[in-house]
């Protein structure tokens, strides 16, 4: 097995809304705002070369969107999708499974492109299945007015249509060894219905992909939930459970939306878990 961090590109998002409750004078002292109160965002994805399978993990926003929604989000820097795999040696039509840990647009978007003549949207990777799970499913296709916004019908009506959506099965519920695809799963609903974070054991340490359960180092303390979340408090205690067991496990946490901090660990201190050590993908495992 090789993994390769996928950068799909860079955005900003709203401080505020990126810590909740959290006062900004606390906040930025990780996580520093423009005059605009907007803090960079990454979107880094993660392929997994195991055997004759090439597993996707996440999609970033793509590009399918109008130039009005772009301006919302602030987008900076160089990275797409598809020039990152180009980089590591791979196209699109390589890649056999992509895996949806929720289906935000900043999570998915990539995952679905115009078609050649822009009358409508295909799959961006023809010959892969998807994978997400039937109860997040049907909580995006149905979406709450919280998400609406979040949950957009191009990102995610073409691969029902296309038949290459694919369900996860959740047994074992909230931690499933998943055999379709080879690496543990846990499932956390704080943020949005089942989304699923992935364990993957790799070069003798377990890296844990933390999608949007810890966006970035500064979401570290248990209070600094987004106020994206739909059900915050469950936040806390999905939070608590799993920094515990990262402390006391040694987990490698892969941050999908820190621009600074690909990969992070946590210890225990007098004040609960805190940030350990940053790490690079390449010094960590090249």
């Amino acid at each position: 097995m090789t993994l390769y961090p996928i950068e799909s590109g860079n955005f900003k998002l709203d401080g505020g809304a990126m810590f909740g409750v959290v006062p900004k004078s606390l906040w930025t002292r990780t996580n520093p705002a423009d005059a605009n109160n907007m803090i960079d965002m990454a979107a880094r994805c993660l392929l997994i070369e195991d055997g004759d399978r090439l597993i996707l993990i996440d999609t970033g926003m793509g590009n399918k969107q109008s130039e009005k929604f772009f301006g919302y989000y602030y987008l900076w820097g160089d990275y797409n999708l598809e020039g990152s795999l180009a980089k590591h040696g791979f196209h699109p039509d390589d890649i056999t499974d992509v895996f949806m840990t929720h289906l935000h647009f900043d999570h998915c978007g990539g995952s679905v492109v115009w078609n050649a003549d822009k009358s409508g949207y295909r799959p961006a990777f023809k010959n892969a299945k998807y994978w997400t799970n039937k109860s997040h499913w049907d909580w995006a296709v149905n979406p709450n007015a919280r998400e609406k916004a979040s949950f957009l019908k191009e990102n995610i009506m073409p691969l029902e249509e296309s038949g290459q959506l694919h369900f996860v099965d959740p047994q074992g519920l909230p931690y499933a060894e998943s055999s379709e695809l080879g690496f543990g799963i846990l499932f956390a609903d704080g943020h949005t219905e089942k989304q699923m974070i992935p364990h993957i054991k790799y070069k003798g340490k377990t890296l844990v992909f933390m999608a949007d359960l810890l966006p970035t180092a500064g979401h570290v303390p248990l209070p600094y939930v987004m106020g994206y979340d739909t059900r915050p408090l469950l936040t806390l205690d999905e939070k608590a459970a799993f920094l515990d067991r990262a402390a006391n496990e040694d987990l490698y946490l892969f941050l999908e939306h820190d621009p600074h901090h690909e990969i992070i660990t946590v210890k225990h201190t007098e004040k609960g878990v805190r940030f350990d050590q940053a790490h690079t993908f390449n010094n960590l495992f090249n």
